[in-house]
């Protein structure tokens, strides 16, 4: 596939705003003949062109539509490809025995090849009943149309572009082939208007903006920084669901960088809002926008980041560093509260705190390694360690054969230390007895008359606990590591007092500190 290139000037189609918002066009559509545009059928599914010819042949409009020949349009492979008809659901129904329909608001039929299906919608426009109001968000939507008004009820140009394929024409209602040759995102109609109609839409040209590597329009831009406070009234699983969509691209990085500048970090995560402003550095340059920098690479190398993975990277170098001045922050609660699933926040906790363990291995990570989340906290952990110091070779050694690694630090850690004399000794040079525990199975024994049998057992193996040899010092610091040596500074060494997770009931037991 070619990138498209013009061989006609375009103009952007006229347009005006009026009936609450229905945009009517004053010329005719811009049509590009298949000499003037680089989609062809061979590089669309040919399930999708299936279903296109079906309708077409039972006497229906059926048009690609939407983000597949967008894609197309500027050399992309599209990750799904949609249809718009003139066929009614029920009609779109019994022309597809594999097909069923979803949708209350508006009716949608999905038609089914094995475990991929193929999304057919009716043409529709926005419903003429919808009174103008100081609030004109849509919460009606569900008007049939003919494919004009359906184009003009999208939300920006380059998502309202059409492609026939019995005439192979690309049809361009609202000016979308001129803004795909300027990289723009830009509204259909008054973007004022558009924005708060629908404040989803914000979200939506932060992550075309990204994905496609475009710029966003000025007038746009300045809606979306005008009515911001917007997002509060719109719908919030639709808003979770786009923050996942937005943040987890390959452009992951960039993406990052608009929503900071746009300030939507102010409304939807306030938290680390607040956070990425209290830093010495400026957000663009801070771990965070190198862990989604990183996060975005991974992704673009084929991994699927599912959502607490973003969740851990957006929220890795906070958990570590905690709050600035020492502010208290319960994380999960305050994503709970935003409307973010439990199931997400709880694995991005369990994430987030298998950090420290990934960075010290020891075998507290080798009982880490049989859990269900272990190898996304080892991405998390490979993806944040550029930016905190951490080195995965290091885990990836351990992992290889834990207990080579094992055996070999320990006998570092036993290593005598050229110390003066008599740090570590007593006064006859001799080495100090180490202190028993105070409790546990030494108390229980000595309780029951066992104290003698277990001393007796500890000098058999030459001060041994179960005939391992035990390691002292460095070695314990290292397996009771806390979050902060992830980042190996002082400053960092309790972040729990500033950000706090409580874990839920039926916390992983793996996470619990032996005693």
């Amino acid at each position: 596939m070619k990138p498209f290139e013009a061989r006609a000037t375009l103009s952007r189609t006229p347009m005006t705003d009026s009936d609450h918002g229905d945009f009517e066009p004053r010329t005719t559509p811009r049509t590009l003949e298949r000499s003037e545009h680089p989609v062809s059928r061979r590089d669309i599914d040919p399930r999708v062109l299936k279903v296109l010819y079906r309708l077409i042949d039972a006497g229906h409009i059926a048009y690609l539509v939407g983000g597949g020949v967008r894609d197309l349009m500027i050399g992309r492979r599209p990750k799904d490809f949609d249809v718009a008809t003139s066929a009614h659901p029920q009609e779109v129904r019994e022309l597809f025995r594999n097909s069923r329909l979803i949708g209350r608001r508006f009716r949608l039929v999905h038609v089914f090849f094995g475990q991929h299906n193929i999304e057919v919608a009716t043409f529709r426009r926005r419903a003429e009943d919808v009174a103008e109001s100081d609030e004109p968000l849509i919460r009606h939507d569900n008007t049939f149309g003919t494919p004009e008004e359906d184009a003009f009820r999208r939300d920006f140009t380059i998502n309202a572009l059409f492609y026939n394929p019995r005439t192979f024409q690309v049809i361009d209602y609202a000016g979308g082939v001129a803004d795909l040759e300027a990289r723009l995102i830009r509204t259909i109609g008054d973007p004022e208007l558009r924005m708060r109609e629908d404040p989803v839409r914000m979200l939506r040209a932060v992550r075309f903006a990204a994905k496609l590597g475009f710029e966003i329009e000025p007038a746009t831009r300045a809606a979306i920084e005008r009515h911001r406070k917007d997002l509060l009234n719109a719908s919030v699983p639709r808003v979770v669901e786009e923050i996942y969509r937005a943040l987890g691209i390959a452009a992951a990085g960039r993406a990052f960088e608009l929503m900071h500048e746009l300030a939507l970090f102010d409304l939807l995560l306030p938290p680390l809002a607040r956070f990425l402003g209290a830093g010495s550095a400026a957000a663009q340059e801070s771990a965070t926008a190198q862990n989604m920098a990183a996060m975005g690479r991974r992704i673009s190398a084929g991994t699927e980041p599912g959502h607490s993975l973003v969740l851990a990277c957006l929220f890795a170098d906070l958990w570590m560093r905690g709050m600035p001045g020492g502010e208290p922050l319960d994380l999960l609660a305050e994503l709970r509260a935003r409307g973010f699933a439990r199931g997400d926040t709880e694995r991005m906790r369990l994430v987030l705190e298998a950090l420290p363990h990934l960075n010290q291995p020891s075998r507290r990570t080798r009982r880490l390694i049989q859990r269900p989340y272990f190898n996304e906290a080892r991405a998390v952990f490979e993806i944040v360690a550029p930016a905190c110091g951490g080195d995965p070779h290091v885990l990836a050694s351990f992992i290889g054969d834990p207990e080579a690694w094992l055996a070999s630090r320990a006998s570092r850690v036993g290593e005598p230390r050229h110390a003066a004399p008599g740090a570590a000794a007593g006064a006859g040079g001799r080495r100090r007895r180490r202190r028993g525990r105070r409790g546990g199975r030494s108390r229980n024994r000595r309780r029951h008359g066992g104290g003698a049998a277990h001393a007796g057992a500890a000098d058999t193996h030459g001060g041994s606990h179960n005939g391992e040899p035990r390691a002292h010092g460095a070695r314990e610091m290292a397996e009771e590591t806390g979050r902060g040596e992830l980042y190996g500074s002082a400053d960092a060494a309790e972040p729990s007092a500033a950000v706090s997770a409580a874990p839920a009931d039926g916390a992983d037991p793996a996470e619990r500190t032996r005693s």
